[in-house]
């Protein structure tokens, strides 16, 4: 029975084909279709390091050097509350969100996370040292972490006050 289950995502997953134009971040790209469309993808069932956070820039200089200026295939699982397809990625046999965790520069991102491969590719990198995992421990913060603590500075930070010089 929880087999069959399993295979009902599956079926209903659409795919997208074309070329990657643009690379937002680690794990969100811009994919131009075969009828001229550009569609923001993000890459499922993971979460890289944020722009300004520690590892941020190198982690969307490796999805560039997997993806940029390349056909790919995205097997389309859902849309998020921003209007990206969210998918998995395929440039040629290449799984792009798998590699991404394989080389370090991606955590699994375990609240969305169906495929058993991805933990044992992060375990790997981390016992390699790849990538992120080389960084200082300090430095290592899931970006889903990053991002709360980020918001909660936000809401605490006073406004301008009223009738001061602005």
């Amino acid at each position: 029975m929880l087999a069959s289950l399993h295979v009902l995502p599956a079926l209903a997953a659409s795919e997208l084909t074309g070329q990657v134009v643009g690379i937002t971040d680690g794990d969100t790209l811009t994919l131009l279709t075969p009828d001229r469309r550009q569609t923001r993808v993000r890459l499922a069932e993971i979460d890289t390091p944020e722009r300004r956070q520690p590892y941020g820039s190198r982690a969307r200089e490796a999805l560039a050097d997997l993806a940029f200026q390349r056909r790919v295939r995205v097997v389309v699982e859902d849309t998020d509350r921003y209007g990206r397809s969210v998918g998995r990625v395929y440039a040629g046999a290449r799984d792009v969100n798998a590699e991404m965790v394989r080389r370090g520069a991606a955590w699994v991102y375990d609240r969305y996370n169906h495929d058993s491969r991805l933990p044992a590719l992060e375990a790997e990198a981390r016992a390699a040292r790849r990538g992120l995992w080389a960084l200082p421990e300090a430095e290592r913060m899931p970006p889903w972490e990053w991002r709360r603590r980020a918001k909660a500075e936000r809401e605490v930070e006073p406004g301008p006050r009223r009738g001061a010089p602005g």
